[in-house]
């Protein structure tokens, strides 16, 4: 008996058409402008605490603890520093806000330990 030849119809594939949304370039702009003054206080505020931290480390013992401690305080406190401040957190993502919080941390105990060696900090007497 032979066999019926089965017919393989094609189906049109469907076709899709990629359609960007709007961009608003000032808007780009203008958060990237504002997440940048962002930076520039938090740069300031963690050259700012590294001299303090290195003040605290000079008093006591046990002053490396209490500097650290000094960084990650200011860092759990940062959004409402920076609100205090005048600047609108909301508007910046989280992932900027993260490396914000990384840098301050980085420069913040980096300057600090550029602070308690010398030519800035006098050996201690014997």
């Amino acid at each position: 008996m032979a066999k019926k030849k089965r017919r393989i119809v094609e189906e049109k594939a469907e076709e899709y058409e990629f359609v960007p949304s709007d961009f608003d370039e000032r808007e780009y702009i203008l958060k990237d402008i504002y997440g940048t003054k962002v930076l520039f206080v938090i740069t300031a505020l963690a050259i700012i605490t590294g001299i303090v931290g290195a003040g605290l480390y000079s008093l006591h013992e046990y002053g490396w603890a209490a500097a650290t401690a000094l960084a990650f305080v200011i860092v759990l406190v940062m959004k409402k520093l920076l609100m205090l401040l005048g600047f609108r957190v909301d508007l910046l993502d989280m992932k900027s806000m993260l490396m914000n919080y990384l840098l301050f941390l980085m420069l913040g105990l980096g300057m600090c330990i550029v602070f308690i060696n010398a030519p800035f900090m006098a050996p201690p007497a014997p």
